[in-house]
């Protein structure tokens, strides 16, 4: 069995596909089964690490495209783009506090999704009637938050690259404060928010080794004797296990992998 990762959207995630017996090279396009109908997806890559063990069968790579299906893509982008502001007009003649951000067909037409924002939880009911009146096809209206919102916007982080919600990550994990200050970071927003407003998610990914260099370190303002030194620590390298300590009018730095301090 073939596995190939497609993606939905320019910026959108990779998903898994079973190929079954299709020989794909990266960057087609191709038709693929989903729980919400037929899509329109690209080939990213063909997956040589997939462990099926414990996980669900997946969904079926049908067919690669024709030039028929990329103008009935392109019908679908352009109809999409025309839902999203009607939408966004019924909700504003409904006076329901609704922000909506993108939509999108299935392949098939077979459904209508939406993405919006509120403040606070909206009763949409009678906006999806008169959607589902309109095209004649079944409406699924979702509210994202700010994370998932950053995620199907895109854009650059305060890195230079592309938000990893938007590029390669699956899942929106928990992400604490405790993590900024396990890596001694300022507790400034603007430096260890994302484009979301939340923390930013890259926090996460080397919390566990933070954690783990960081056992036994005193923290800056405490107060250490060790041999020979008697003083304040101003500084910790956590990852060095080193930290500086204003000790005898001078800065003294100790290798904490070598000493023990009260």
């Amino acid at each position: 069995m073939a596995i190939y990762g497609v993606k939905f959207g320019e910026s959108g995630k990779e998903y898994y596909f079973d190929g079954q017996n299709l020989k794909l090279n990266k960057n087609v396009c191709v038709i693929v089964e989903t729980e919400k109908g037929l899509q329109y997806g690209k080939v990213l890559r063909k997956i040589t690490d997939y462990d099926s063990e414990n996980k669900d069968p997946l969904k079926k790579i049908i067919r690669l495209t024709t030039k028929e299906d990329y103008k009935q893509h392109l019908t679908n982008l352009k109809d999409a783009d025309g839902a999203l502001k009607n939408a966004q007009k019924i909700a504003n003649d409904l006076q329901l506090d609704m922000r909506f951000l993108s939509s999108s067909f299935t392949f098939d037409r077979k459904q209508l999704l939406f993405n919006f924002t509120a403040d606070e939880r909206v009763d949409f009911r009678e906006l999806t009637r008169k959607l589902a009146s309109l095209y004649k096809t079944r409406i699924e209206l979702r509210q994202i938050g700010a994370r998932d919102k950053a995620s199907s916007v895109g854009g650059i982080g305060q890195c230079g690259r592309e938000l990893c919600c938007s590029s390669f990550l699956k899942t929106l994990e928990s992400v604490s404060m405790n993590m900024a200050k396990n890596q001694n970071l300022a507790l400034n927003p603007s430096k260890i928010n994302g484009s979301c407003g939340r923390l930013l998610c890259c926090l996460a990914y080397e919390d566990s080794e933070y954690q783990k260099c960081g056992k036994g370190l005193p923290n800056v303002g405490d107060h250490v004797i060790m041999d020979k030194i008697d003083g304040k620590v101003i500084s910790v390298d956590v990852l060095n296990r080193k930290i500086k300590v204003f000790c005898d009018n001078e800065i003294k730095e100790v290798d904490m992998n070598n000493e023990s301090h009260q």
